[in-house]
């Protein structure tokens, strides 16, 4: 089998009415992404999802599409796709990080190679270390009305974790997790993540005056690049620390965890450029002994399934002690699959079918491409 073409296609699908996203790196309210499709030779297509986002991680959908089309879909026609490590090589040594677009095409290699074997993902991976994948909802760092009105919806549907955004103002930041845990009660975990907006003073304090919040983790609550920073707040917080924009490449992990500078690496398949990437990580944070927890940029589809797949198969991934970010899907208009995956407020499963186990809904996405 050889691959043909590499398609990319643009998409823009706005957030649902009161699903808005607001953190320390702004608003979020439409997605830009691209869709992409590796065809082969012997007629099977792969798809993969580019989650890009220019505040995250440098990339746009204009940016990765014109890398796809112009660099590494061109240099990847005539190999063989389950060749996933030489694909890699490749599209590494054409193009520096980039790693959302990097991932769109590599989960469509996986995507085709388990469609080859008639096998999933996650079998491809080493089998199901997991039935269940226990999630979280996520609140939005709004004014404390609409903080509680979200809370209370998403408890209502059965959530049974929160993540709560910070990082913009201290008396905010303190009165949102508050006002949440008025709501939540005192038996519902409760995470925050901060997205780098504190500095380490200001963290220091919000650590003080949130410990009698009971968290259950505290999510990259300063900026990244600066891992010895990061070791010394965690020597002075009560809640374990995951880092997560700290935390893109290999590299990245290998030097947060060898100056100990947090109990959790969030890993996901868009952030850390595709599912064997993320693979890497996991292995390493395991040999550190550090769980793994599983972030997001809010995908689609095709995305959230790639995540959830890892999340079923890496026994590192301890979504029963962190619960995962995958909820996607929920947040937007269109998650652009035929068949929704199976994902609740609590808990997600992961698609049996082969390869990613999920097909493009053609109408849906031509309603929502932008080319």
């Amino acid at each position: 089998m050889r691959i043909t073409r590499v398609e990319s296609i643009p998409v823009r699908v706005p957030l649902r009415a009161g699903m808005i996203a607001r953190t320390a790196h702004g608003l979020h309210h439409t997605s830009d992404y691209v869709i992409v499709r590796v065809y082969t030779d012997q007629g099977l297509v792969g798809l993969g999802e580019a989650t890009v986002s220019a505040l995250w991680s440098g990339e746009t959908s204009t940016s990765a599409k014109g890398a796809i089309d112009g660099l590494l879909g061109p240099a990847l026609v005539g190999k063989d796709p389950t060749a996933i490590t030489e694909a890699r090589r490749v599209m590494d040594f054409l193009i520096k990080q980039n790693p959302f677009t990097k991932a769109a095409i590599e989960m469509a290699l996986w995507d085709l190679t388990g469609k080859a074997w008639g096998r999933p993902v996650y079998e491809l991976l080493g089998g199901k270390a997991r039935d269940l994948i226990p999630t979280k909802m996520m609140i939005g760092a709004f004014d404390l009305d609409r903080v509680r009105e979200m809370a209370e919806r998403f408890l209502a549907a059965g959530a049974r974790c929160l993540k709560v955004k910070v990082g913009l103002d201290l008396p905010g930041d303190v009165r949102r997790v508050q006002a949440v845990r008025e709501v939540a009660g005192a038996a519902i975990p409760i995470t925050i993540d901060a997205n780098c907006g504190w500095d380490q003073p200001t963290a220091r304090r919000a650590l003080g005056e949130l410990r009698p919040m009971h968290l259950l983790a505290v999510e990259q609550p300063i900026a990244a690049g600066d891992p010895e920073a990061l070791a010394r707040l965690r020597a002075v917080a009560e809640a374990p620390l995951i880092a997560d924009e700290s935390v893109f490449t290999l590299s990245d992990a290998w030097n947060v965890l060898r100056v100990q500078a947090a109990d959790v690496i969030s890993i996901y398949p868009g952030k850390n450029g595709g599912i064997a990437a993320a693979v890497e990580i996991a292995h390493l944070a395991r040999a550190a002994g550090a769980p793994c927890h599983l972030g997001s940029n809010l995908e689609l589809g095709v995305g959230s399934a790639a995540m959830a797949h890892l999340a079923a198969a890496l026994p590192n991934l301890d979504s029963e002690t962190y619960p995962a970010d995958l909820i996607g899907p929920h947040y937007h208009e269109a998650d652009l699959l035929a068949e929704p995956l199976d994902l609740s407020y609590a808990h997600a499963r992961v698609p049996d079918g082969p390869g990613l186990g999920v097909t493009i809904d053609e109408d849906t996405l031509k309603r929502f491409r932008v080319d």
